[in-house]
């Protein structure tokens, strides 16, 4: 009989989750100016650096509005001239009696006016300046072009979107939970996220939102943040979650799952704070006999059960032709056992 001797005790069992791998941002990118694009080169999954950019409006249309604006302006510096120079005459000849009150009244309010045309016909050519620095659209960042909404040549409008692009070094993954679950967890509890691709690829993460409401009936959303990032990895890449729960009891035992008979009835847990029920055959080294004893199971942890009631250290615990096993019945353990 090859057996397992009970040594190690266990804290914790693992509940593991697939996921996808998305961007923990995705910035979308528009003009804040409406006009005709110039040649866009952008491709879906295209690298791209902070400030580089990334496409251009004509700028001919902008460039014209700056020379109106500017025209305008220096329409009413002549005009608020001549109107303060007209309102000044006026209070003098005002002084002397040659004309009403009223005459000079309508000359001042007609310089005033023309002044106030002169400030909005420079804050007309300032807005027009701006536009043209708004011509051109800049990475805000280093990352990946997600999409590309447009064509080349195209007349769009302000808010248009052009692109989005998400950084690569922020990354985030979400998935679903049971009420009993996500009682247990807390935002900032660490977890582990292994890329399904690449098993060998495993990375520190955290979860950042927690769901109040269930998207479901008794499915609460949990959304985990990457606290590291690897060069391989890109959004829509599958993802497995590992997170670590207490065992139920406090402590327990990793056996493999092999010890466990396949006639044997195996009770699930009603909830992640109650334990499971089954049955192994331990090894009695003073009759070479072996019995059917019942446990409770508290979780699995890798590929192991967490047996937490039922069995002591020092037992021998039968972990191979379990089925093929009965009460009372003599063996001889491998010399290999443990």
């Amino acid at each position: 009989l090859k057996t397992i001797l009970i040594q190690d005790v266990e804290e914790t069992t693992i509940r593991r989750y697939p996921s996808v791998l998305q961007p923990d941002a995705i910035s979308t990118l528009s003009f804040e100016v409406a006009g005709r694009l110039t040649e866009i080169s952008l491709d879906v999954g295209q690298k791209v650096k902070k400030g580089e950019v990334l496409a251009e409006i004509d700028t001919r249309s902008l460039e014209l509005q700056v020379e109106s604006a500017n025209a305008a302006l220096n329409e009413a510096r002549s005009l608020a001239k001549n109107a303060a120079e007209d309102a000044k005459r006026k209070e003098e000849l005002l002084k002397k009696k040659i004309i009403s009150q009223a005459v000079a009244d309508q000359s001042r309010t007609e310089a005033e006016t023309t002044a106030a045309r002169v400030v909005q016909a420079q804050r007309s050519l300032e807005t027009a300046e701006e536009n043209l620095t708004k011509a051109s659209m800049e990475a805000p960042f280093d990352g990946i072009i997600n999409s590309v909404e447009v064509q080349s040549f195209s007349n769009i409008g302000v808010g248009t979107t052009v692109a989005t692009v998400y950084a690569t070094d922020a990354f985030e993954t979400s998935f679903s939970v049971s009420f009993d679950v996500v009682s247990r967890l807390a935002v900032g509890k660490k977890v582990q996220v292994r890329l399904a691709d690449s098993p060998d690829v495993v990375l520190a993460g955290h979860i950042s939102e927690l769901g109040a409401r269930a998207d479901t009936v008794s499915s609460f959303p949990v959304v985990v943040s990457l606290d590291e990032t690897d060069p391989s990895i890109k959004a829509g890449m599958a993802v497995e979650i590992s997170i670590e729960f207490s065992v139920p009891s406090g402590a327990g035992f990793a056996l493999p799952l092999s010890v466990l008979p396949f006639d044997g009835d195996l009770y699930p847990p009603k909830s992640p704070n109650e334990p499971g029920k089954s049955q192994v055959f331990v090894f009695n080294p003073d009759t070479s006999t072996v019995s059917r004893r019942d446990v409770l199971v508290g979780g699995v942890r890798e590929n192991k059960i967490i047996i937490i009631d039922g069995l002591n250290l020092g037992e021998y615990v039968a972990s191979a032709g379990v089925s093929f096993l009965r009460e009372g019945q003599k063996v001889k353990l491998l010399p290999q056992s443990e």
